[in-house]
């Protein structure tokens, strides 16, 4: 079966938020990335940004999780509220990954064509022919 996250974007201030949002549902995070740990091939990352939150997910409940990243104005990206909400789609395989993503973004805007990515996914992002902001991210199985 498919699931669906939401997925926010914020002005900087991801960590603070995700502090609050744990303080209310409890758990632990599953993963928490800064721009520093996850260099980018051709892009750099200015001083000031290096420690904002590239990646961050939260579980809530059995099956759903809240993520988030910071907007860095500094590689262009501006957060205006409306573009700050995407549904992350995480289907069960790749072909069903590839199929999602070129119905969905069929008239609509890529943002990050899908591809296999630097951190081990098939990932990629766009705003579909509604204005509505998608991501699609396959999870290879994890080798034993």
């Amino acid at each position: 079966m498919t699931k669906l996250n939401t997925y926010l974007n914020f002005a900087g201030n991801t960590e603070d938020a995700f502090k609050f949002y744990k303080s209310v549902f409890g758990g632990k995070f599953t993963s928490v990335v800064r721009f520093k740990d996850m260099p980018m091939e051709g892009v750099k990352i200015p001083k000031k940004d290096e420690n904002k939150i590239m990646h961050i997910g939260l579980p809530i409940g059995q099956d759903n999780v809240l993520m988030a990243t910071d907007t860095l104005e500094s590689l262009g990206q501006k957060l205006i509220q409306g573009n700050n909400v995407y549904i992350s789609i995480h289907p069960k395989s790749k072909k069903e990954a590839t199929r999602i993503f070129k119905a969905l973004s069929a008239g609509g805007k890529i943002e990050m064509p899908i591809a296999d990515q630097m951190w081990g996914d098939y990932y990629g992002s766009f705003k579909d022919k509604f204005g509505v902001q998608w991501m699609v991210n396959y999870s290879y199985p994890k080798k034993k």
